[in-house]
């Protein structure tokens, strides 16, 4: 058997070609699922959720290439895909609390410095 990794320039070429398939996908689920029950929410927060991280990746390893690059700092795509994940997830969580009508300004500065946290632990890490 071949094992087959993923490698860098790969998952990036995957994470741009699914940016614009999930944003298709979310699109068609608004216009064509009517908004009713719990279900139908789930499945929406989860395409977006999907949606933004493949759109926040390639641009945070962009970000992190051209901006960030130093000896102590290497950017790859894996911490890109991290970071991607967090800002989509800080996106989808005070939107989920919105429409549940419970956001409020201190829930979103908790939920943005548990991202904080979330990524200094990961770079400390390392």
């Amino acid at each position: 058997m071949t094992k087959m990794t993923l490698t860098n320039r790969s998952a990036l070429h995957f994470l741009i070609v699914l940016a614009p398939l999930a944003w298709a996908g979310l699109a068609i689920y608004v216009y064509f699922v009517p908004p009713r029950g719990l279900l139908s929410f789930v499945a929406f927060f989860l395409l977006l959720d999907v949606a933004l991280t493949s759109t926040f990746s390639p641009i945070a390893y962009a970000i992190s290439l051209r901006f960030i690059s130093s000896r102590l700092y290497r950017a790859t795509v894996r911490h890109a895909i991290r970071q991607g994940a967090l800002l989509a997830l800080v996106i989808v969580l005070n939107l989920v609390l919105r429409a549940l009508h419970s956001w409020s300004i201190i829930t979103a500065i908790i939920i943005l410095a548990a991202a904080i946290v979330i990524e200094v632990v990961s770079l400390a890490r390392k």
